[in-house]
C-alpha cells in the first residue's frame, strides 16, 4: 500500500515544485534577483587558462586578457587607431644623426678637409639652397675621435663550423653629430651628392680598423662597413611619464620601472617573445625620474608601437628579490629567471583592476583598483571563468551566467534576433588567403595565379560558412587601416576567363577534361591544418571551383604542428590555405621581403620582387604618416597586380552582450548618463570598458 502511495504522490510531488521552481528561479532577464553581486560583476568566458601573467613574457589570447586589466603601457591605441597617452603624459620624436669625416680627402672646391672646425659652416654653406634640408636641422656639432676595441663573429664557409672571432682596434674618426627636428631617413642624400661617391667609395678603412691578429687581417676586410658605418640614423623617444601613478602595492611609479622592463625583455638570459621589437634599441637612458630617453641604432618606424607594453614594477622583481625568491623555494639561483618567479602567478601593476585570485583551469578573479589614476572602474569584480567547450559557452552565456565569450559567426546570426541582446560585428585585422609556393614552376607564371583566383567564387563562402561575418579582400593590408587601397577591385569571378587565360599560355583540356601542357597535367595540393571547419570547407569549395575549368587539385589536412614543421616551415607544399593576424602598423617585412623567404620564415611563398623590397624597406624607415600611406597603397597594388596570394575575405569580429550593460558617462553636474556600447575602428568593444556598467532593466535610450 506504501509503495503504491509513493508510486502517486512523488512525480505529483516533483512536478509541484519543478512548477513553482519557475516562479522563483531568476531568468536571464532577473539573474540578479536575490543576487545583487551579479549586477557589479563582469564575468568572460574564456575556451582557455592564462599561461602567465606577465605582459613580457604572456604570448597566449587569455594571458593578455588579463594583462591588459592589471597592467598599463606608457601609450595604447584609441577609438580612431591613434596612439594615446597611457603611463606616458607625452612623448616626442627626432633624430640624432652622424657623418664620418675623411680628413684626408678634398671637399668640392679644391680645399682638403684637414681643418675639423670649418666642417660645419662649409657643410652648411654648400646646402644653404636646400630649405627643407636646413629647416630640419636643429644643430651640428663635432665628435672627437676615440680608440675603440671590439670585436666580430665571421661565420664561416662550412656552416657547421662555428663563427670565427676576430678582436679588432678601431680609431674612430671626428664625427659631425646632427641633431634634427623631424627623422629622415632621406637626409644624407645631399650630403653625399655634395661630397661624391669617391668619399663613400675610397674611405681609408685599412687605416682605421686593425685586426688584433694580424693573420686575421684579411677576414675582417669584407666587415669593415659593418664595424664602422660612415652615416648613421639614431631616431630618439623621449617619453615624460605621469607623476603620482602608484603600483597596486603602493609603491610609486617611475622612470626605472621603464627602464627595467626593457632591461627585462632584452635580458639575455630571458624568453621574452616580444625582444624583437626592442632590439633596435641602441641605449636607453633615464633623464629623470619622470623622463626616460630611446636612442635606436637605425631607422625602424614601428617603434613607437611596442610601448603599449604593460610595465613591471621594479621594486619587486631586482636580481635581489629573484635570488631571494629562488633560495627561499630550493631553486638554483643560477637558473631562476624572472619566467619561474611566482609574479607570474601573483601580478601587480598600475591596471584599473588588481589581481585577487586564480584557480587552474576554473577562474581568475580581479577587483577594482578604487586608486586608479584614470578614475576606478564601474565593476567591482572581474571573473575570466575557464570554459573549454563552446556549447557549454553559449549555454552560459543564455543563462546569464557569463557576459561575453568567444562567440561564434552563426551564434551571432541566433542571437541577433533576440532583444534581450546587443550584438557588434566589425571587421578586424584578420584575413584569409590561399598562398602558393612560387619556386612551384607551375605557379611561376602571374598569370595562372590570376586565372586560379579568378575561377573561385568567393561571395557564397562569406554568406555560407562565414554566416556573412565578413567582406572581400584585395591585399597584404588590414582593411581597417589607411594603408589598405580601397581603390584595388577584387579579382571577378570569371571562371569562362579564367579558363582563356589558362588557355591562353598553353593549357588545353585533354579528353578526361583536364588541363595539359607538354604532356603534363595541371595537377597540384592544397592543404591546411586541421581543427579549423572554415579552412576545411575552403579545400572542398576551392577545390570544386578549380575541376570545373580543369584543374586537377588534391586536398589534404594535417595536425597543426606537422602542417608547420614539415611543410611550411620546410617549403614543401604546393598551395595552402591559411591567414594572417595583423597589427596596426605597415611594416610587411616579415610576410613579403624577398630576405625572408627561407625555411622557418614567413615569407614562405616565396614572393620576391625588387621593386617591392624597395617599398617595403622604405616605409619600415619613414616617420611621416602621409608618406607611409603613399608608399603603402603603392605596395597594396603592387602585390595584388603579383597576386602570390589569392585574397580570400577579412573575417568579421563578432560579439555579444546582454543590452543591460551599457557606458556610464557623469556629466559636469555630476550626473549619470548612460550610453549604447559601441566598438572602436578596428571593433574593439572592451576599449571603454572602465565605464561598463550593468544595469537590472534594460534601459530606454530613446531621445
Amino acid at each position: 500500500m506504501n509503495v503504491k502511495k509513493i508510486l502517486i504522490y512523488l512525480p505529483l510531488a516533483l512536478t509541484l515544485f519543478l512548477l513553482q521552481s519557475f516562479f522563483w528561479v531568476p531568468t536571464y532577464d532577473k539573474q540578479a534577483v536575490g543576487n545583487p553581486a551579479r549586477l557589479i560583476k563582469y564575468v568572460q568566458g574564456s575556451s582557455g587558462d592564462a599561461q602567465i601573467l606577465n605582459p613580457i613574457l604572456s604570448a597566449d589570447t587569455s594571458s593578455s586578457s588579463i594583462n591588459e586589466l592589471v597592467f598599463d603601457g606608457l601609450i595604447d591605441l584609441d577609438h580612431n587607431l591613434e596612439y594615446r597617452p597611457r603611463l606616458a603624459e607625452s612623448w616626442s620624436q627626432f633624430e640624432e644623426a652622424y657623418l664620418t669625416l675623411n680628413t684626408a680627402v678634398f671637399l668640392p672646391g679644391g680645399r682638403i678637409a684637414d681643418d675639423i672646425q670649418d666642417w660645419p659652416d662649409t657643410l652648411l654653406r654648400a646646402l644653404k639652397d636646400n630649405a627643407e634640408w636646413t629647416k630640419n636641422l636643429r644643430s651640428i656639432e663635432i665628435i672627437a675621435e676615440k680608440t675603440v676595441k671590439g670585436e666580430i663573429e665571421i661565420p664561416q664557409k662550412d656552416a657547421d663550423l662555428k663563427p670565427e672571432k676576430v678582436f679588432y682596434t678601431l680609431h674612430q674618426p671626428p664625427r659631425l653629430k646632427f641633431t634634427l627636428e623631424k627623422i629622415d631617413q632621406d637626409f644624407f642624400i645631399p650630403i653625399k651628392k655634395w661630397l661624391g661617391e669617391d668619399y663613400f667609395n675610397k674611405f681609408p678603412y685599412e687605416q682605421i680598423i686593425r685586426a688584433d691578429d694580424d693573420s686575421q687581417q684579411v677576414t675582417l676586410r669584407n666587415h669593415y662597413e659593418e664595424i664602422l658605418l660612415l652615416t648613421e640614423h639614431n631616431p630618439v623617444i623621449d617619453f615624460d611619464l605621469k607623476k603620482n601613478v602608484t603600483f597596486h602595492d603602493g609603491h610609486p611609479f617611475d622612470s626605472g620601472d621603464v627602464l627595467f622592463t626593457f632591461n627585462s625583455i632584452m635580458n639575455p638570459k630571458g624568453t621574452s617573445p616580444r625582444k624583437s621589437d626592442y632590439e633596435p634599441v641602441k641605449e636607453a637612458r633615464v633623464l629623470g625620474p619622470h623622463k626616460i630617453r630611446f636612442i635606436y641604432k637605425r631607422l625602424f618606424s614601428p617603434a613607437i608601437g611596442s610601448w603599449a607594453m604593460g610595465i613591471l614594477p621594479e621594486h619587486l622583481l631586482t636580481q635581489e628579490k629573484l635570488l631571494a625568491e629562488a633560495k627561499e623555494r630550493g631553486r638554483d639561483p643560477v637558473t631562476f629567471s624572472l619566467r619561474d618567479s611566482n609574479f607570474g602567478r601573483h601580478p601587480i601593476g598600475t591596471g584599473p583592476f588588481i589581481f585577487k585570485e586564480w584557480k587552474s583551469d576554473e577562474q581568475i578573479r580581479l577587483v577594482r583598483n578604487e586608486k586608479y589614476w584614470e578614475g576606478a572602474p564601474e565593476y567591482e569584480e572581474y571573473v575570466m571563468r575557464i570554459i573549454p567547450d563552446s556549447l557549454t559557452q553559449e549555454m552560459e552565456f543564455y543563462a546569464g551566467a557569463v557576459d561575453n565569450y568567444s562567440v561564434q559567426p552563426h551564434q551571432v546570426a541566433r542571437f541577433s534576433t533576440d532583444d534581450k541582446y546587443q550584438s557588434f560585428s566589425s571587421i578586424g585585422y584578420f584575413y584569409s588567403y590561399i598562398g602558393y609556393n612560387l619556386r612551384n614552376p607551375l605557379f611561376a607564371d602571374r598569370d595562372v595565379r590570376v586565372a586560379l583566383g579568378m575561377a573561385i567564387d568567393i561571395d557564397p563562402i562569406i554568406q555560407y560558412i562565414l554566416y556573412g561575418e565578413g567582406e572581400r579582400v584585395t591585399g597584404p593590408y588590414p582593411k581597417i587601416t589607411d594603408w589598405y587601397d580601397p581603390e584595388v577591385k577584387p579579382l571577378p569571378y570569371d571562371p569562362k576567363a579564367a579558363l582563356e587565360i589558362l588557355n591562353r599560355i598553353g593549357w588545353k583540356k585533354n579528353a578526361d577534361g583536364w588541363l595539359e601542357k607538354d604532356g603534363k597535367i595541371f595537377e597540384f595540393n592544397l592543404i591546411t591544418n586541421s581543427g579549423n571547419p572554415i579552412r576545411k570547407n575552403i579545400l572542398t569549395i576551392v577545390q570544386e571551383s578549380w575541376r570545373k575549368i580543369g584543374v586537377k587539385c588534391n586536398t589534404q589536412l594535417f595536425e597543426w604542428a606537422v602542417f608547420l614543421k614539415d611543410f611550411v616551415n620546410a617549403l614543401k607544399y604546393d598551395a595552402l590555405v591559411l591567414g594572417w593576424s595583423m597589427g596596426i602598423d605597415p611594416d610587411l617585412y616579415q610576410i613579403w621581403h624577398s630576405s625572408q623567404a627561407g625555411p622557418r620564415q614567413l615569407n614562405f611563398v616565396g614572393y620576391k620582387n625588387a621593386e617591392a623590397d624597395r617599398l617595403i624597406t622604405r616605409i619600415r624607415r619613414e616617420y611621416d604618416r602621409t608618406k607611409q600611406i603613399s608608399m603603402a597603397r603603392e605596395l597594396h597594388r603592387m602585390i595584388a597586380r603579383d597576386q602570390p596570394y589569392t585574397f580570400l575575405y577579412v573575417a568579421k569580429s563578432t560579439q555579444l552582450l546582454d543590452k543591460k550593460i551599457v557606458i556610464v558617462e557623469t556629466e559636469e553636474g555630476g550626473e549619470k548618463k548612460y550610453e549604447k556600447i559601441y566598438p572602436t575602428k578596428d571593433g574593439r568593444i572592451r576599449y571603454y570598458f572602465n565605464k561598463w556598467k550593468k544595469l537590472a532593466q534594460i534601459p530606454n535610450f530613446a531621445g
